[in-house]
């Protein structure tokens, strides 16, 4: 009886490591909101680092959490490390492409509670009404990612972080619009 346990446990095991081998290699995780302000307001938010807390989802989760910043305060090689408790971990992010009211690219780098990096774009489109942002996350999967892909939705995860940055984007572009 213990081997046909053991066979079956170790049939769940090879499964579980052949479906996690073949998922996707990319990960692409995308957001958009229309605000009723223009491009340079929601641009200016993003492209400067030191303004990142007013709209980031993630700052509730660690209002202790320590930020060092380094280069120009925005654009291109603006960065900022942070360090905060295990819901935050340690990281660092950083500038790489800024074309006003167009595109802000960042490269993210996730050192605790796990290593990773991907890049994330705020991309900006004007509309008759306003602008159109989408944030946008791209990454590689590498067998570890795949793996927890299998028992957490990531796309679900890290949308829902995603609206609700963007939204708090869109409520401070549209009050500095009123101003």
């Amino acid at each position: 009886m213990l081997t046909y346990i053991l066979v079956g446990l170790a049939v769940l095991l090879v499964v579980f490591f052949i479906t996690a081998a073949l998922r996707p290699d990319d990960l692409r995780v995308e957001r958009s909101i229309t605000i009723s302000a223009p491009a340079a307001l929601a641009f200016a938010q993003v492209n400067d680092l030191r303004k990142w807390q007013e709209m980031s989802p993630y700052v509730k989760n660690d209002p202790a959490a320590k930020y060092t910043f380094a280069g120009p305060a925005a654009g291109v090689g603006s960065s900022v490390d942070w360090a905060g408790n295990a819901k935050v971990g340690t990281g660092r992010m950083t500038i790489t492409d800024s074309r006003p009211n167009e595109l802000v690219r960042f490269k993210f780098e996730f050192f605790k509670p796990w290593y990773c990096t991907n890049t994330t774009d705020f991309i900006f489109r004007s509309t008759g009404s306003g602008t159109e942002i989408t944030w946008a996350m791209s990454m590689k999967n590498n067998f570890i990612a795949k793996a927890s892909g299998l028992v957490m939705n990531m796309d679900k995860m890290m949308g829902e972080s995603f609206e609700a940055g963007l939204v708090n984007l869109k409520n401070l572009a549209e009050a500095a619009a009123k101003k």
